[in-house]
């Protein structure tokens, strides 16, 4: 049998593969990179994009939010108008009131008793004043039992014409002002 060394081609042919298997690895290598490169650029794209749109939605945030400021300031103030609105309705709808409050007080007050100050909170009407005697205080009171814009009569302090040196009583009383169905109306 004749001998032939194979030798040089097997190990020219492990030559031929460890380069092609080196050329493989180099070319894994590279796809492998650039397969990642790929990757991070396809992300930083993605990242950039939502960077851009979080701005766009911090910007209409900001936006809305000064807009409900400003809507909360319009509230204010309607609340700030229709509260005078209120108080000027109310103030129109008590005028008459006033007049008829005036007009009990001249008819519910007897002779010999004289008013110093007259006040009212309210419905609250406070009364200050002197009398001949203490009957006269009642009887202004009795007077104001029977009105119908003023009611509920209570004497606070009466002091007596001894006291005060005076020759008259003083008193404070506090009356309540009533008002009439359908008077508001008008």
């Amino acid at each position: 049998m004749a001998r032939i060394n194979l030798l040089p081609w097997r190990e020219a042919e492990r030559k031929e593969r460890q380069q092609e298997f080196g050329f493989m690895v180099l070319a894994g290598v590279v796809l492998s990179g650039l397969a990642v490169f790929g990757i991070h650029m396809l992300i930083e794209g993605q990242i950039t994009a939502q960077n851009q749109r979080n701005s766009f939605l911090e910007r209409e945030i900001s936006s809305v939010e000064s807009q409900i400021r400003e809507i909360e300031e319009l509230d204010r103030t309607k609340q700030n108008l229709l509260a005078r609105m209120n108080v000027i309705q109310e103030l129109q709808s008590s005028r008459p009131q006033i007049v008829h409050l005036f007009d009990e007080i001249v008819t519910a007050l007897p002779d010999g008793v004289y008013l110093n100050k007259v006040t009212q909170d309210g419905n609250k009407v406070a009364f200050e004043g002197r009398a001949q005697s203490n009957a006269r205080v009642s009887s202004l009171m009795r007077n104001i039992e029977s009105s119908e814009w003023i009611g509920k009569p209570k004497l606070d302090l009466i002091e007596s014409k001894e006291k005060t040196g005076t020759g008259y009583s003083h008193f404070k009383l506090t009356a309540s002002q009533l008002t009439q169905a359908g008077e508001g109306d008008k």
